[in-house]
């Protein structure tokens, strides 16, 4: 008896805990009762839930239930930003996300209360429509996130961040933002992500922002500055990631800099750098991006060794001499194209790269053969040897990669026909191999290639018809089949081709009447002489071809009855006449049609 009372009372305080145990202060409740009136779209519904714990992007201390630690209103679609001094009031809040909303202000009391609260350490107002100069923050002393990106701030940064003096995050990105980047954020010497990208800073960077010792993240892309990188870079040493593309860079890159050891990510392009760093680069070393640079001189083999390395972009510079021989086997993706790079690309460069998705080397001057060894790298996605100086043919090797989506081998020196294993490439969404020199007619397999969407094989020498294979095509858009020795008619099925927008068959040997696309398709058929659309007359050397026919015809039948008309008078007059004159008979036998071949006219000398 005394066992079943024990546990019909811990059965009783173990159902009842959780309401105990969920008690908000009345203070806090009351402050969110009365906010969630003014957020009548809001799913804060007092009516169904009456606890404020429980409601969306609430979050209480567990399992205590009893104060607010953090508030997310993201995506409420918020506009009416004057409910936020409210919150203010709940003073064990340490995080306030009111991320992608409408807000265009912030109230002023706002900072005045909430910048009392001791414990808050993560504010965020991304993606609103701020507008207006960035507010002042001195208030904020324990913050240690503020994101104020994706907004429509402007005007200079200058003491508005003094008093953040714990803060470790930044993002002020993809604001209208102007002046020079702040070299001192107040009293902070604990900052680790400085993110400032896409907004109008220019001017140098300070080489006082290596007084951040702690910093881990960088990102100034996306603006206006100019000068050089400073040499104090190379001091900050726990830097992981640096960005500064798309600004007005210029010099040479500090020596050191690829090699302070946590580095994982340096993107630099589109700027006017001129130099590649001469040390080895940081074993932790992932993403290189320099591309579309000014950057001279010749591929270091080191830069392409890291064990780390995964991303490496140098495509548009003015680097010569060949690939280095070596290249690290944890690429994914190599970009080299747009430079002055030359030779032979090396077999050994590409014997083992088991994880190389893109290789781009277009818009170089490579010479001799494609290397077979390229087909070893099966998980190419993305093959783009275009506008090089590259003979023979496509090795059956490179046919072999079955997860490739893109072959771009346009304006090389191509020969030969198009082999029929192509087919194994049925992944392929892009055939580019224009601007060649191939010959032959399209194989039969093309039809495996069913996710086709953009199929080029413009100015080679191929013959033979259209081939019903293409029929088998239906997402293709583009089809260039011009400058090319195609000859007969173009078929129906392509048609029927539903997705099909633009089809190039110009200078041809194409022959009969153009089938009925639909509108949005535009065709381009000039060239081919004996082509036509079908609303227009037949093509002119058609017509006088016609015209000799059937004045050929009519002479013919003329003579006819001319022959014997003549031959009846004859008859006729014979007997009176003595003489016949052998002049007149002969002019007679002479009156002979010219004879018709494959609507040509011979002439008396035998020639059209």
């Amino acid at each position: 008896m005394r066992s079943s009372i024990y546990g019909i009372s811990f059965f009783f305080l173990f159902c009842i805990f959780p309401l105990v145990s969920g008690q908000l202060a009345s203070k806090q409740s009351n402050t969110m009762i009365t906010v969630s009136h003014q957020l009548a779209n809001s799913s804060w519904n007092v009516e169904k839930e009456q606890n404020p714990c429980l409601w969306e992007g609430v979050t209480c201390n567990a399992p205590h239930n009893d104060s607010i630690l953090s508030l997310s209103l993201s995506g409420f679609g918020l506009s009416n930003s004057s409910f936020l001094p409210l919150l203010c009031q709940i003073n064990s809040l340490q995080s306030l996300d009111f991320s992608s909303n409408l807000f265009n202000s912030i109230p002023v009391e706002f900072f005045n209360s909430c910048g009392e609260i001791d414990g808050l350490k993560s504010l965020n107002f991304s993606k609103n429509m701020l507008v207006g100069s960035l507010p002042t923050f001195q208030k904020f002393v324990g913050l240690e996130s503020l994101d104020l990106s994706f907004n429509s701030l402007n005007g200079s940064i200058d003491s508005q961040l003094n008093g953040l003096s714990a803060l470790k995050s930044l993002n002020l990105s993809f604001n209208h933002l102007t002046g020079s980047v702040p070299s001192r954020l107040g009293k902070s010497r604990v900052l680790e992500q400085f993110e400032l990208s896409l907004n109008r800073f220019k001017g140098e960077i300070a080489s006082e922002i290596w007084e951040h010792g702690n910093l881990i993240k960088i990102d100034l892309s996306g603006n206006h500055l100019n000068g050089i990188i400073p040499e104090s870079f190379v001091n900050l040493t726990k830097l992981e990631t640096l960005i500064l593309s798309s600004n007005q860079l210029h010099g040479a890159i500090p020596a050191g800099l690829l090699g302070i050891a946590t580095l994982q990510r340096f993107t630099a392009n589109q700027n006017n750098f001129v130099d590649l760093p001469s040390t080895n680069p940081s074993m932790s070393l992932k993403i290189l991006d320099l591309s579309y640079n000014k950057i001279t001189g010749r591929i270091l083999p080191q830069l392409l060794l890291g064990s780390t390395l995964q991303i490496v972009d140098l495509s548009y510079n003015m680097l010569t001499g060949p690939i280095p021989v070596t290249i690290s086997s944890s690429l994914v993706r190599l970009r080299l194209g747009g430079n002055y790079l030359s030779s032979p690309i090396p077999s050994t460069s590409f014997v083992s790269l088991p994880n190389l998705t893109y290789l781009e080397l277009d818009n170089n001057s490579f010479t001799g053969t494609i290397p077979p060894q390229i087909g070893s790298n099966r998980k190419l996605a993305l093959l783009n040897l275009a506008q090089n100086k590259l003979n023979w043919t496509l090795p059956d090797e490179s046919l072999n990669l079955t997860q490739l989506e893109v072959l771009k081998l346009q304006l090389n020196k191509l020969s030969g026909e198009i082999p029929n294993q192509i087919g194994r490439l049925n992944m392929l969404s892009v055939l580019n191999i224009s601007w060649n020199s191939l010959n032959g007619i399209m194989p039969p397999s093309i039809s495996n290639c069913g996710k086709l969407i953009n199929l080029n094989l413009q100015n080679n020498g191929l013959t033979g018809l259209i081939p019903d294979a293409i029929g088998n095509l239906k997402f293709l858009l583009e089809l260039q089949l011009g400058e090319n020795k195609l000859h007969g008619t173009i078929p129906d099925f392509l048609v029927t081709l539903s997705s099909l927008s633009q089809l190039v068959l110009s200078n041809n040997q194409l022959y009969g009447v153009l089938p009925q696309f639909k509108p949005h398709v535009s065709v381009y058929i000039n060239g081919n002489p004996q082509l036509h659309r079908p609303q227009d007359n037949p093509p002119v050397l058609s017509k006088k071809r016609k015209s000799v026919g059937v004045t050929i015809v009519i002479a013919f039948a003329a003579a006819v009855l001319a022959v014997e008309v003549v031959a009846i008078v004859f008859l006729l007059i014979s007997r009176r006449l003595s003489k016949v004159n052998e002049e007149q008979l002969q002019s007679l036998e002479v009156l002979s049609p010219p004879r018709v071949i494959q609507a040509n006219m011979l002439t008396a000398n035998g020639g059209p």
